[in-house]
């Protein structure tokens, strides 16, 4: 299948999720990725004049920001910019424990799915998610945070597809070429987080070939360690 086919396959989509569920539109978070960006132009396409975006920065790096409302311009999307920062803080004030730098980064995605729910809420939209194939595939997104969404679109596209998709639409360059983060922390790329290549990643989700036993074991033990975050909630049979 074509880039061209497949993107107008997924604004199909999305359009016959949205009116099935007797919404009216889509919400999603715009954080100035990739991803995000191609939600963005694939809601926009679905929904012209009932697509509205998030940008909810959260000790976020400026840059994005940036980027975020190049995409907001580019497509002329309906946008609010809601800084959440001082609730983070607050938040972790008012806990008041020492949680490690990874169960603290995690509220922030957390955070943003609250106020996504909100907006749909106001508005009768559904939430659209932003994760792909690969990031779904090894659990690389936070439950009931950025992996909380009622659609994803680009659920059954690998990251090197999503690069494609993203072209075609005319995505920003500097946003397809920049390294992608989730934006947890300072300097985090999912990359180094990771500790290999969404290159590598795709290969061998969709091939099996791997060049790097060490490599192999690491994604096989991703995916077993986060099979709970694909799943609902286990229900006993008693």
């Amino acid at each position: 299948m074509g880039i061209e086919e497949k993107t107008n396959k997924i604004i199909n989509w999305i359009k016959k999720q949205v009116i099935d569920a007797g919404k009216k539109g889509t919400v999603f978070g715009l954080s100035g990725g990739i991803d995000s960006a191609v939600i963005a132009a694939l809601c926009k396409q679905a929904f012209p004049n009932d697509t509205k975006a998030l940008i909810l920065p959260c000790e976020s790096n400026p840059s994005d920001i940036t980027d975020a409302l190049a995409v907001i311009d580019k497509f002329q999307i309906n946008y609010q910019n809601i800084d959440l920062t001082p609730v983070y803080n607050n938040l972790l004030e008012i806990i008041k424990t020492d949680g490690n730098k990874m169960a603290k980064s995690n509220i922030k995605p957390r955070l943003r799915m609250i106020v996504l729910y909100y907006f749909a809420n106001i508005f009768d939209y559904l939430v659209v998610g932003t994760g792909n194939k690969s990031e779904i595939a090894i659990g690389y997104f936070t439950k009931y945070g950025d992996g909380g969404s009622d659609i994803l679109p680009l659920g059954n596209s690998y990251k090197n597809e999503v690069k494609s998709i993203a072209k075609y639409l005319n995505i920003p360059e500097n946003i397809i070429n920049k390294p992608p983060s989730a934006g947890l922390w300072q300097d985090q790329t999912d990359e180094n987080e990771m500790g290999f290549s969404y290159e590598v990643l795709d290969k061998y989700l969709s091939t099996g070939i791997i060049d790097n036993p060490t490599t192999e074991r690491n994604i096989l033990n991703m995916k077993r360690t986060s099979e709970h975050k694909r799943n609902t909630p286990p229900i006993p049979k008693v």
